[in-house]
């Protein structure tokens, strides 16, 4: 019974099964479900531990400059260890109901952080290596397309959480509001607030801006149902993005930091780069145009 009991708890801490992987729910989300508990009964708030998870991060980042093996193994021990923390302060704030638009933003910024360490540190590692300027270049033009492939894998999988579970269950965000709570910010007040809205303002900008066919569909939706969509179209819309989610994860976390990790254990870390650049790209790519046939689709059915 007990045993039952803390299979329920976990997966009520969950976001949904069809947006998670396969490393997530069977090591990542236990592991971080376990520290949410434990953050809980200590009264540590969600955001206190997604900072955490960046200092963290960072560690791991600084571990990779050095060639060494041991340095390379606690790298990879403390950037899991963030990673578990990462996760377990998304399932503290289901857990708890403490969710907020701070920690939206927070989480997000974490892994941003984490990876700009780690650029930072493998360009570092390999300039002396006769690389030169060349791997500041190849580590900026990696950087831009994993800020790419992160922001629309993080919101194909929550336009998937808003047809499944609605608003509630999803953190689904655009830039009008966001653009709204930036301007009633001030500077002079809330200067750490807003610099921070500023830049997710022009996150959410830039996923719109790749998703021209949902948008249309989407605002189609608002503009013949409102806020109480169909289930007819939700269970559809479900059905044809569902099989996308495999490539959200790919693009997030997991993959990328299995190829990192397999380059830094055997001292060649520029495959990471060409990596990203490369088959992450390919697979962007095809992603965005499978989910935009899947919204031409449905926005053709609905006028």
């Amino acid at each position: 019974m007990e045993k039952e009991n803390n299979k329920t708890g976990l997966e009520t801490s969950l976001k949904s099964l069809d947006t998670e992987e396969f490393i997530d729910i069977h090591f990542y989300r236990p592991i971080g479900y376990h520290w949410a508990l434990f953050f809980k009964k200590l009264s540590i708030s969600p955001n206190s531990v997604t900072i955490a998870s960046i200092f963290l991060g960072i560690a791991a980042g600084i571990f990779f400059y050095f060639d060494e093996i041991e340095a390379t193994l606690c790298g990879i021990f403390l950037l899991i260890w963030a990673n578990s923390y990462d996760s377990a302060d998304g399932q503290l704030a289901r857990l708890t109901g403490q969710k907020s638009e701070l920690g939206r933003i927070l989480d997000g910024v974490c892994g941003d952080i984490w990876f700009i360490t780690i650029y930072v540190s493998l360009c570092l590692r390999l300039s002396p290596e006769g690389w030169g300027i060349w791997i500041w270049i190849l580590a900026a033009v990696t950087g831009y397309c994993h800020s790419k492939q992160a922001a629309m894998a993080d919101y194909y999988r929550n336009i998937h959480l808003f047809f499944l579970k609605g608003k509630s269950g999803s953190e689904l965000d655009n830039s009008e509001q966001q653009k709204k709570v930036y301007q009633k910010l001030s500077w002079r007040h809330d200067f750490s607030k807003k610099t921070i809205l500023f830049f997710y303002k022009n996150y959410t900008i830039s996923q719109e801006r790749l998703s021209p066919k949902f948008q249309l569909f989407f605002k189609a939706t608002k503009e013949k149902y409102g806020e109480d969509l169909p289930q007819s179209l939700r269970d559809e819309f479900r059905t044809l993005s569902k099989p996308l989610m495999t490539y959200t994860n790919i693009l997030s976390f997991n993959t990328r930091i299995i190829v990192l990790f397999i380059g830094l254990l055997i001292n060649e870390p520029w495959i990471y780069f060409v990596f990203e650049i490369t088959v992450l790209n390919l697979l962007l790519i095809y992603m965005i145009m499978r989910h935009e046939s899947c919204c031409k689709k449905l926005y053709n059915q609905l006028s």
